[in-house]
């Protein structure tokens, strides 16, 4: 039995197809196949469902997945060991952000972080909440950017900042008067949102006063981006939320329609997050340390509550 033996069961596990399987671990299908059938001659069971399309563990296969994922993170492991005693920043590091985070967040400390530690390949990909906590536990990433708190056992969340909500309300529109805003005044009816599988959109669901939508405006939008919001609110079509970050680029007319909440404003908690079993905490505690760094000036809120992007919306 060799660890390489069982990344090949881990991949076809994933893929449940060898080819694909084999394209992912950069060897040709028939060793890929060969290798597997090697170990399944030596253990005497079947892991893969062959007949089923596309193929399926056995119950005795699902079980040596679990450990060989134990397995394998742990032979990891050892060169991180080495890595850390060498005090050594450095290699590939995948990192997720969601997209609400992204724009904002990424150019604050991307320069800084490549230049402090240019030995570290950082490759990064905009991923869902959802997507992220999947990529986490199949080890496809390293670490995320992400709201919090998420509330799995699994993911360990190390807080940046609190990023409080702010209002952009349109001149005709009933709260545009008012200087500032809370949340039991907010209606979902009233609110242009972002489009699902946004964790913003969710923690928005959470603050509203009322969570059923009675639509008397004859339509209903919900976009990917903030700037189509902030364009279509200031057309009048409704009022939306942003992240205060979201806000220090506007101009000056656009800055006239925006609204604090009254304290303790509506936040969301930005944390960086990794799987429990994570390696590079090395890597981690870098980018960690170059965050902090450049946020400290501009988000210093502490008195804010935090309205998680997974709490479950009561109806």
């Amino acid at each position: 039995m060799t660890i390489t033996q069982l990344k090949y069961v881990l991949s076809v596990a994933e893929y449940q197809n060898f080819t694909v399987a084999a394209d992912h671990s950069f060897v040709t299908q028939p060793t890929l196949s060969m290798q597997i059938q090697k170990l399944e001659d030596e253990l005497n069971v079947k892991i893969f469902n062959r007949s089923k399309k596309p193929i399926e563990l056995t119950e005795v296969g699902k079980k040596i997945v679990e450990q060989s994922k134990v397995i394998v993170d742990e032979s990891n492991r050892i060169l991180d060991i080495v890595h850390q005693q060498k005090g050594y920043i450095g290699g590939e590091f995948k990192l997720g952000i969601i997209p609400t985070i992204m724009p904002t967040l990424l150019p604050m400390f991307l320069q800084n972080f490549t230049k402090k530690y240019p030995k570290v390949k950082l490759i990064i990909e905009e991923l869902t909440t959802e997507e992220i906590v999947r990529k986490l536990s199949d080890g496809h990433i390293d670490a995320a950017l992400a709201a919090t708190p998420l509330e799995n056992e699994a993911i360990k969340e190390r807080p940046l900042y609190y990023e409080p909500f702010v209002g952009l309300v349109p001149q005709n529109h009933r709260l545009f008067n008012h200087k500032q805003i809370s949340a039991e005044e907010l209606e979902m009816e009233d609110i242009l949102l972002l489009e699902d599988g946004h964790c913003f959109k969710d923690s928005v669901i959470n603050l509203c006063r009322t969570h059923k939508v009675d639509n008397k405006k004859g339509f209903q939008l919900q976009s990917g981006s903030f700037d189509t919001l902030i364009k279509l609110s200031k057309e009048g079509l409704g009022m939306t939320l942003l992240p205060y970050m979201h806000t220090l680029d506007l101009n000056d007319i656009d800055k006239s329609h925006l609204r604090e909440f009254t304290n303790p404003p509506p936040a969301r908690e930005v944390s960086l997050i990794y799987h429990k079993s994570q390696l590079k905490i090395q890597l981690i505690e870098a980018l960690k340390k170059t965050i902090d760094g450049v946020v400290r000036g501009a988000i210093s809120f502490s008195d804010v509550k935090i309205i998680s992007p997974l709490q479950k919306s009561k109806t």
